[in-house]
């Protein structure tokens, strides 16, 4: 080959390369890790709220993911495998990578950012009390939840160093979110002999008991503004659900049933129930504005054995069904920042009994 014709191929190959590098580049502009689209082909016709869906996890049971008040980072609950138990993971949502930040003892549950900062987290763990993952419940009496009595709730440094412990009281201490001006931390506890919805300072300081009525309530969160706080809650009626309910607590279990959704505001004051079915309503959060509610629920499946996200105005009009998927969608969360939209689904299983992570663009 002539030197000329080789410096003519050269040419053209630097051309190409160029033109190839240039296209890559406009392409990861355009289109962002954050919303690639990966998952697109999981989203069912009538899921018209969201875009760009993309699953951040493929195996195991995840849970309960919140994002970071700068919407960069998300904080869950996993495991994977049968016999073992959650334990607390962060991510980073961009680049999908995760490393566990609980000590890998114990169980652990309702993890979140202390912020605005982000430098702190707080959990729920047993690890103190017993380091062995302890049993499932005795389904024996039923679909139960096990509040075990070892959970206190913690705080610590994002890469789970300088653990603090924030509730000693005996009993289950759990389900623990922040407001967003990071002034009070809102919580689960059974302390007073029954499970209410608490506050504290983020210091474990001042606790302050918001709810006092007989039954389950928890699950709380704090509107963006902080004035109201979002919860689920079953109250027993006839004197079978009292005797049912008051037995399975002097066994520290609960009886998920007819949990419905209510508001207050943040001191307890005003309360409201917002959701009347006969559905087992949970894992509500506040839309931003703070005008409506995002929450799941089985109120459309007769068998009780489908959960939906569906979204409803604070004075209880103007119900939405969000998710059409037949299997499980819930704990949903909107990214501070108001562009982005995470749930756990069942959606594209490995294998059967998994939950997977998801985010997506929101569209109003």
């Amino acid at each position: 080959m002539s030197q000329s014709k080789l410096q003519h191929y050269l040419i053209v190959i630097a051309i190409a390369l160029g033109f190839m590098f240039l296209m890559r580049s406009q392409a990861k502009n355009q289109h962002p890790k954050l919303a690639d689209g990966s998952a697109n082909e999981h989203l069912l016709q009538q899921e018209n709220h969201f875009r760009n869906l993309r699953q951040l996890t493929f195996s195991g049971e995840n849970a309960e993911a919140y994002f970071s008040s700068d919407s960069k980072k998300l904080i869950f609950q996993s495991h994977d495998g049968d016999g073992l138990c959650d334990q607390i993971y962060i991510m980073d949502i961009e680049s999908g990578e995760f490393e566990m930040v609980s000590t890998g003892d114990g169980v652990t549950t309702c993890a979140y950012f202390q912020y605005p900062e982000n430098e702190k987290i707080v959990y729920a763990s047993t690890h103190h009390a017993n380091k062995s993952c302890p049993p499932p419940p005795d389904y024996s009496r039923g679909y139960v939840w096990k509040l075990h009595e070892g959970y206190d709730i913690f705080r610590a440094n994002t890469d789970g160093s300088e653990l603090e412990q924030l509730t000693e009281e005996k009993g289950y201490d759990a389900e623990a979110t922040v407001a967003e001006d990071g002034s009070q931390i809102v919580y689960t506890s059974i302390v007073s002999g029954d499970l209410e919805v608490w506050t504290m300072n983020p210091d474990g300081s001042d606790k302050r008991m918001l709810t006092n009525k007989l039954g389950y309530d928890g699950g709380p969160f704090f509107s963006h503004d902080g004035t109201k706080i979002v919860w689920r809650a079953y109250y027993p009626e006839t004197a079978k659900e009292i005797a049912d309910y008051n037995g399975l607590i002097a066994e520290s279990m609960i009886r998920p049933m007819n949990l419905q959704i209510r508001v207050m505001n943040s001191d307890g004051t005003n309360k409201q129930q917002i959701t009347h079915n006969n559905g087992a309503n949970f894992a509500p959060f506040f839309f931003p504005g703070d005008e409506r509610i995002i929450f799941c629920s089985n109120m459309a499946d007769p068998k009780g054995r489908n959960f939906d996200l569906w979204a409803v105005n604070i004075d209880g009009t103007n119900l939405e069904r969000i998710t059409f998927f037949d299997g499980f969608d819930g704990f949903p969360m909107f990214s501070p920042n108001g562009k982005y939209f995470v749930f756990g689904s069942n959606r594209n299983q490995a294998k059967p009994g998994d939950t997977n992570i998801f985010i997506a663009e929101w569209v109003n």
